[in-house]
Parts: C-alpha cells; structure tokens; sequence
C-alpha cells in the first residue's frame, strides 16, 4: 500500500484533436476557449477517477494538455491507468 502523503504530480494527456484544434486558432477568444476546454476536460477526469475532496487540481497546463494535482501516491497510480492519460509524474526539485 502506497503513502498516504499527498505530493503534487504533473499529468500528461494522449493527443486530443479537439485540443489541437483549439491551439491553433491564435486569436484572444481561441486562447480562452482551450483554457475553457482543457479545465473542464481536467476535471472530468479527476471527477470520474478520484473520490471528490480527495485531491486538489491546481493548474492545468495549455501547452502540453496536461495539469498539476496533489494527489497520494496511490491515488496516482489510478490516475496513470485513467483513460486518456499518457503519463503521471510526481512533481520533483532537482539539485
């Protein structure tokens, strides 16, 4: 069994064509539409994957598709087995 320590991880998304859809319209409205997209398709994730009130989403990442969560270490390895995910990363310093 895991820790129960919740630690923030990064999770990465498979290609999405919506969202690459979304990224290439450069203008201030298509900016906002893929912030709008990618928070809700976040948190369905978490929604449908993670008890509610079990974590804390704390950004979600336009570039990549992708978004920061603290979550335990167990509650990660669910994530990295949720559809859609390509890869679940804990969040580390680097010296």
């Amino acid at each position: 069994m895991g820790s129960k320590k919740v630690e923030s991880y990064f999770v990465f998304m498979n290609y999405d064509p919506q969202y690459e859809r979304l990224r290439a319209d450069r203008t201030k409205s298509g900016a906002h539409e893929v912030d709008v997209y990618l928070s809700k398709k976040h948190d369905e994730l978490l929604a449908s994957t993670l008890e509610p009130g079990s974590y804390t989403k704390t950004s979600s990442l336009v570039i990549v598709d992708g978004f920061a969560v603290k979550v335990t270490e167990d509650q990660a390895k669910v994530l990295r087995s949720a559809k859609g995910v390509r890869v679940v990363e804990k969040n580390e310093e680097v010296a």
